[in-house]
């Protein structure tokens, strides 16, 4: 009998500076028309987010205009890829040993990880996250390593599917998981409202986790992706001239809420919910990717107002921080957990336009 992979812990870390009232004021004074700076403001009300962080220092001048402490995001031209792949080297292991600090293991706990998975989509670099991981935060250097890249929002289920089949196979395996993502590092000028607004929600931030065979955590039971027809373009992620272009696409919330509707009236046993219902799961860990995303998928799967309480806090919180987004609303999850087992559902959804789940149950508090 296979053992069952359990997330143990989960430790966060974003970085120094908030950011999102800074980006506000900045995009609201390059629109030049009235009636579009007052939609962007209005979107701006509803979107849900009140904090996001960057290790970007902002400044506001003496005429009002708004940049960085460093001048990255300047006056003149913005800088190019090339300068965003060296920040991303300087700032992203860094975020990354933060996150591994919050799970609180020790010289001797740190040197028996078994397997590292890394999983980020905004910045590449060699030698690469993984090794530098190693190196400075005292793990084993023959530790397998895995990388996850370029994949998007539901990269975190991708890393944990990863870990679930390690311990399954060797029970144990003791796995750290990193997502690390440097969203801010891609902020785009551009006069595209859609794109102005797409901006609006991302965020820095990394976690960590430990996954084991130890009986004590979010127990992982069994994943499942699908892919939204005719979607292929409603979310994209580039890499350009000038840093990685996203593209999220006003239709993406709609199509999310309708297959999810669809999803419960077929029953399929081979569906997302195997054949069940909703009403299955008592908690639900959804990717903070936006307040329309959630709450496209609150009324497909017809929730209650307070299922999505923790993806929202996230959202509130930090934006949507790509992958490292789910881990830190399980990690909401994990801290408030209590004496009574629970069954949850977790789900993700990203470039395809694909969603990733998982079901699982969180463990009584030990």
């Amino acid at each position: 009998m296979s053992a069952t992979a359990h997330v143990n812990r989960i430790g966060t870390a974003v970085p120094p500076h908030e950011v999102h009232e800074a980006f506000v004021a900045f995009v609201a004074g390059t629109i030049a028309d009235e009636r579009r700076r007052q939609l962007f403001l209005r979107m701006v009300a509803r979107a849900g987010i009140e904090r996001r962080f960057s290790f970007l220092e902002p400044v506001i001048l003496p005429d009002g205009r708004v940049t960085d402490t460093e001048g990255f995001y300047g006056l003149g031209e913005w800088p190019g890829t090339a300068d965003r792949m060296a920040r991303y080297a300087q700032w992203a292991p860094r975020l990354a040993g933060e996150a591994i600090a919050g799970l609180g293991l020790d010289r001797a706990d740190s040197a028996a990880i078994t397997h590292l998975i890394v999983a980020s989509c905004t910045g590449f670099m060699a030698p690469g996250l993984d090794q530098l991981i190693v190196s400075e935060n005292g793990l084993d250097a023959g530790v397998e390593r895995t990388v996850v890249g370029f994949m998007g929002c539901y990269a975190a289920v991708n890393a944990l599917r990863l870990a679930h089949h390690i311990v399954r196979s060797s029970p144990e395996a003791r796995v750290l998981v990193v997502n690390v993502e440097l969203c801010s590092l891609h902020f785009q000028r551009t006069d595209d409202l859609e794109r102005m607004l797409s901006m609006l929600l991302f965020g820095d931030g990394a976690a960590a986790a430990l996954v084991t065979a130890d009986p004590h955590g979010i127990a992982l039971e069994d994943f499942r992706a699908t892919t939204i027809t005719d979607t292929a373009g409603a979310i994209t992620w580039k890499i350009g001239g000038q840093g990685f272009d996203m593209h999220l696409g006003g239709e993406v919330p709609g199509a999310i809420g309708r297959a999810l509707a669809t999803e419960i009236a077929g029953g399929a046993a081979d569906g997302l919910l195997r054949g069940g219902s909703p009403g299955d799961y008592a908690l639900w860990a959804v990717h903070a990717g936006g307040r329309s995303i959630l709450d496209a998928v609150e009324q497909g799967f017809g929730l209650a107002p307070d299922a999505l309480a923790w993806s929202r806090d996230v959202l509130r919180d930090c934006g949507n921080m790509s992958s490292a987004t789910l881990m830190f609303v399980l990690a909401a999850m994990l801290r408030e957990a209590d004496d009574t087992e629970r069954s949850g559902f977790a789900i993700a959804f990203g470039p395809g336009l694909a969603a990733e789940s998982f079901r699982f149950t969180r463990r009584a508090r030990r």
